[in-house]
């Protein structure tokens, strides 16, 4: 399917109207669109479009996804150290660093410092744990997701059933350092920490960039209308 011939069959299925899902729960909304229009679940080939990925989304859903992870060189402590000074114990006693990270310190004093060029984490004492460069995680973002199409859909309930309308499809490619800051800077992007003590070493689960559903649009400096 080329991006001519998506076009076509997102067209038809938007004079559709409302559509029943096709699956129960959360999933549904993204099997239910690529069955309609005939794709692989998870697999969108369009020949112009490299790596391209579907979101499909509702409209009133703010949940919260991962877009990329990113832990090579950032650390600028010891990542054992780091969880034994700073970490907390889970409810089997293990003891790990498994924070949301935000622009206000959390209980364990650690926040997110940002400038024209990074981010970082730091402790309320000064000390700096892990940063990140602004322009290498804008690098990681577009090649994590070189394109997307972002699927917007009404949804409503009929007799304990789902239904959408998917009114609109927009085509999103690149970002920025600058768009990055600004999303730190207002919250709409997070950083969420993954990490446990294995007693000789760190587990890392990798730090994962994190965002709401939708604010995807927020983080692309090129938007199309399908």
């Amino acid at each position: 399917m080329n991006l001519n011939e998506f076009r076509g069959k997102f067209q038809e299925l938007r004079n559709n109207g409302f559509v029943p899902s096709l699956r129960k729960g959360p999933t549904g909304i993204g099997y239910t669109f690529e069955s309609l229009l005939g794709l692989d679940e998870n697999n969108l080939a369009l020949p112009d479009i490299e790596n391209v990925e579907i979101k499909a989304h509702r409209d009133n859903s703010n949940s919260m996804i991962t877009l990329f992870t990113f832990n090579r060189r950032v650390w600028q402590i010891d990542p054992l150290k780091a969880i034994r000074e700073y970490g907390s114990f889970d409810v089997n006693g293990r003891l790990r660093m498994y924070y949301t990270m935000s622009l206000t310190p959390n209980s364990a004093g650690l926040f997110l410092n940002i400038n024209e060029r990074e981010i970082s984490i730091q402790h309320i004492s000064g000390e700096v744990i892990a940063t990140w460069q602004l322009e290498a995680l804008a690098e990681r973002f577009i090649q994590k997701i070189p394109a997307l199409l972002f699927i917007s859909a009404q949804t409503e309930e009929r007799a304990g059933r789902e239904y959408f309308y998917f009114y609109r499809a927009q085509l999103m490619k690149g970002t920025t350092p600058e768009l990055l800051s600004d999303l730190f800077n207002i919250g709409d992007l997070l950083v969420n920490l993954r990490l446990h003590d294995k007693g000789t070493r760190a587990r890392n689960h990798g730090t994962g960039f994190r965002t709401y559903e939708d604010r995807l649009p927020l983080l692309f400096n090129r938007i199309t209308d399908i």
